[in-house]
């Protein structure tokens, strides 16, 4: 039995809404931190690791509304722990947005159109990354 996401729910503007939970692997600290503060800010919960093995553990122990992961990652990098995730909890493969500065990458772009992922590639403005994240959650819901 899966469990499902822990939400809390936030006062904003008036109106009620549930925190989304956000897996955040990123090995660099302080882009890492960066964005985590940056998500905290517009209502996020997020869990930020810097490696996939953090990352399997989180997922082992809670569920995620999104899962954003960097590429390169020392341990294990992005493309291994998607398919990590893939065995252990394939709902949650609609959830990624990968994100890179290797942008012409020949291999992480071959996975990137293999897993039809959403991709961010560095630098990145925030607010592009809200929208990603806004994308994920409608093509979630959709399915």
């Amino acid at each position: 039995m899966q469990s499902t996401p822990s939400r809390t729910t936030t006062k904003n503007s008036n109106s009620y809404f549930q925190t989304k939970r956000v897996l955040l692997l990123e090995d660099d600290e302080m882009f890492k931190n960066i964005i985590k503060e940056f998500l905290e800010s517009n209502y996020y919960e997020v869990v930020a690791v810097g490696n996939g093995a953090d990352g399997v553990r989180a997922v082992l122990n809670s569920e995620f509304d999104v899962i954003i992961c960097d590429m390169m990652m020392p341990k294990l990098p992005g493309d291994m722990f998607y398919t990590a995730i893939e065995r252990m909890r394939p709902h949650l493969c609609r959830r990624f947005i990968f994100i890179t500065g290797h942008r012409g990458n020949p291999k992480i772009n071959d996975f990137i159109k293999q897993v039809r992922g959403t991709m961010l590639a560095k630098p990145f403005h925030m607010d592009d990354l809200l929208e990603a994240i806004a994308f994920v959650q409608v093509k979630t819901a959709i399915r």
